[in-house]
C-alpha cells in the first residue's frame, strides 16, 4: 500500500526542524526501501514549513509504527499530520503494472 504523508511544521519550528533534521535524514536513509519520495514542503519565501512523502508499507498499521519513531514527531516539530492511501501508477517516469 502506498501512503501519501503530508506533515505541518508548528509555529516558528525552522531553527528546530534544522537542528533535527540530521537524525530524521539518518532514519529516512534507514527505512529507504518504504520511500517513494520525500521532500520539504515550502511557504512563500522558500523556507521549509513541513514534509511531504510518498511510502510503501504494507499496511497503515506499519506506517504508524515508523511515525511514532519518527524524530520530527519525536520531537514535535510536526504539528498536524495527514496522512491519504494512493495508488502510485508512475515512478521515474515509468508506469508501474
Amino acid at each position: 500500500m502506498q501512503f501519501i504523508v503530508k506533515a505541518y511544521d508548528g509555529p516558528n519550528m525552522l531553527e528546530k526542524r534544522l537542528a533535527v533534521r540530521p537524525r530524521h535524514l539518518e532514519g529516512m536513509s534507514k527505512m529507504s526501501e518504504h520511500i517513494i519520495c520525500a521532500g520539504g514542503l515550502l511557504d512563500d519565501e522558500g523556507k521549509m514549513k513541513g514534509s511531504v512523502l510518498v511510502l510503501d508499507y504494507p499496511d497503515r498499521a506499519a506506517l504508524d509504527e515508523y511515525l511514532n519513531k519518527e524524530p520530527y514527531v519525536l520531537e514535535h516539530v510536526w504539528e498536524k499530520i495527514e496522512v491519504e492511501a494512493v495508488n502510485v501508477v508512475i515512478v521515474d517516469g515509468k508506469i508501474l503494472q
